[in-house]
């Protein structure tokens, strides 16, 4: 499972050409997921970001800004058009919080591998929300994320969303952040501009923590606590039922 995480220094991606870099954060982090896998747990698990009750969120869990990540959490893979399954998540995000308190941290854009801020600059006029400019990648650069939220006093008032869990769950449960796993917006043709070493380790994620074995639910059974959201019976975070099967979870 972990070794999948070895790879080359850099890599190149096939939509704009952008060499990206491996995240040694992720690698230096997994030996404390190796202690602790409940790190990787999330607080809540729906398919898509259009699923989750930001109102809520705002009300009752004490969380003041949100954030996404990008690749198959908001659009396809390297892609800058957000896909039709999370356009009614992000407006209802954008409704809820404002815009200012609603941003994209992705481990491409907005990092050293995005020179000059090309990539993030496309995406800020394409999604309509900020790229966080941030050096150190997920599950790091928590300094840079409270800088850019002028009005978040603590992490515990964000709400981290994403579909991996080594990199944007872990990221968030290490800092007390409210954190929310979908499933990938793309599967098989629609999914093929995928990073081929993250939708190996993705699929290895999700088998581990959603596949019926005993691992998987122990580790779910840790799920940290959130400083002021008591769970989803207390306060339902999930609009819909989840369609999608669990046992199917870890498929690239």
């Amino acid at each position: 499972y972990f070794r999948c995480c070895v790879v080359p220094t850099k890599y190149y991606t096939k939509r704009s050409g952008m060499v990206q870099s491996i995240n040694l954060k992720a690698l230096t982090t997994l030996a404390s997921v190796v202690r602790r896998p409940y790190l990787a747990a999330p607080h809540v698990f729906v398919p898509t970001v259009s699923e989750i009750n930001y109102q809520a969120l705002r009300d009752q869990c004490g969380i003041k800004a949100v954030m996404f990540d990008k690749d198959n959490t908001l659009t396809a893979p390297y892609e800058n058009t957000l896909h039709p399954r999370a356009q009614a998540g992000l407006q209802s995000a954008i409704d809820t919080f404002g815009q200012k308190n609603v941003a994209i941290l992705s481990n491409s854009a907005g990092t050293d591998d995005d020179p000059g801020f090309v990539d993030g600059a496309e995406i800020e006029e394409a999604l309509g929300i900020a790229v966080i400019k941030h050096s150190e990648k997920k599950p790091g650069g928590l300094g840079e994320v409270m800088a850019h939220f002028p009005n978040v006093e603590e992490p515990s008032e964000l709400c981290m969303v994403g579909d991996r869990l080594l990199t944007d769950i872990v990221f968030g449960n290490l800092h007390g952040m409210l954190t929310v796993h979908v499933l990938p917006l793309c599967t098989g043709e629609e999914n093929s501009k995928d990073n081929k070493v993250a939708k190996v380790v993705r699929a290895a994620e999700n088998k581990f923590m959603y596949a019926d074995w005993w691992g998987g639910r122990k580790t779910r059974s840790y799920t940290l606590g959130h400083k002021v959201w008591k769970g989803e019976e207390e306060c339902p975070l999930i609009l819909v039922e989840k369609k999608e099967e669990i046992g199917n979870v870890g498929e690239p």
